[in-house]
């Protein structure tokens, strides 16, 4: 195996890599994307979904990025007026959509690495017209973990209230329990933790949602729910799927089939206590490596680690990639301060230490 071959060393936090037999799985040939091959295929993907996302509601399969589904989940389930929980990059353009929806949006912020607290949310909510709020549960871009289950409750037990998450960084390595979190929607994109190429987006909704898509006349066309609803349920796509990915999604999902959910949450986990003590041990050594996010709240896929003063993201990501490891410098305004090592999809805690030997060499220099 050449190293180009090589599995384990491409640790981007998105898009994650991809194992060559499932990128080869999108070799088969075409096929009418109305028939019944097709049908076929879209009955036998439903089954393992629905166990990644833990629900027994449909998967919606759309022919997009995540953010198509982020723009669904306001079309489709805001009313009135929109709460948008912010504490990051990916936080930010939750807002930013529910903005150019026309719709009335008022922000609740964090600073970056912190997370929300379902206290804070309910004080927020009282006595607002607010029917929905959006929220980021894994963010990339500072590696926090935000509690979904408590917040979505929080928004429950204050009134008819919506909680849309985008867990892009969670669903496949974080636990998501849509049905037993009463989740009303919650999102997911091919290129994370389901270690798919990029290009799918994968959610599911509540009745209660498109008992409200059907009161909302502006809800679109490519992301219109309801028509996701109809479509399912006789194994179709609304759209032209991009069917080479969905022969991508069949096989990698027999490959979490077989490895169990719980056991690639329990993967993930383990890979990102890995990464923490790693920067421990760091620091032992006398590089002064911290983790911005509190043990409590950081997400078990990708890490955020904060630079020494003075040193900057740009020549240790250059190196590593010289010694054939890709890793992400920080995202936005910790662009140069902090590196993210995304530890998720195939990822393995052997294959991440090969990588976190080479990068303490690198920070040794």
């Amino acid at each position: 195996m050449t190293d180009h071959d090589a599995f384990g060393r491409f640790f981007l936090p998105g898009p994650t890599e991809v194992r060559r037999e499932i990128l080869e799985a999108q070799l088969q040939p075409m096929i009418g994307h109305r028939g019944k091959g097709m049908e076929e295929l879209m009955a036998r993907i439903q089954p393992p979904l629905k166990r990644v996302f833990r629900t027994e509601r449909p998967v919606y399969v759309s022919s997009s990025s995540a953010t198509g589904f982020m723009e669904g989940a306001v079309r489709n389930a805001a009313r009135q007026r929109v709460l948008c929980l912010v504490n990051g990059a990916f936080s930010e353009r939750f807002h930013a959509i529910t903005r150019a929806c026309g719709l009335p949006t008022d922000r609740l912020d964090v600073p970056w690495g912190e997370v929300h607290s379902p206290e804070a949310l309910s004080e927020a909510l009282k006595g607002k017209d607010y029917d929905a709020v959006t929220v980021v549960h894994s963010e990339t871009s500072t590696g926090a973990l935000n509690p979904i289950a408590e917040l979505t409750r929080a928004a429950h037990e204050a009134g008819d209230i919506a909680v849309l998450v985008d867990s892009v960084t969670g669903v496949a390595g974080a636990p998501v329990e849509t049905d037993g979190w009463k989740l009303d929607f919650v999102l997911t994109g091919s290129q994370k933790a389901l270690a798919l190429p990029p290009g799918l987006a994968l959610g599911v909704v509540t009745e209660a949602i498109l008992a409200r898509a059907r009161s909302i006349p502006a809800r679109g066309v490519y992301f219109d729910f309801l028509e996701f609803e109809k479509s399912v349920a006789s194994n179709q796509t609304p759209n032209t799927p991009a069917l080479s990915l969905l022969y991508a999604l069949a096989a990698q999902l027999e490959r979490i089939d077989a490895e169990g959910i719980e056991a690639r949450w329990a993967r993930h986990a383990a890979m990102a206590r890995r990464t923490w003590e790693w920067v421990d041990e760091m620091r032992e050594r006398g590089i002064a490596l911290t983790l911005p996010v509190v043990e409590k709240f950081r997400s078990p896929t990708v890490t955020c680690i904060a630079l020494p003063p003075g040193a900057s993201s740009a020549p240790i990501v250059s190196e590593l990639k010289k010694r054939g490891f890709v890793v992400g410098a920080g995202y936005g305004k910790m662009k140069d301060t902090q590196i993210r090592i995304g530890h998720m999809g195939d990822h393995t805690v052997a294959g991440l230490d090969v990588l976190l030997d080479v990068l303490a060499t690198v920070l040794q220099r």
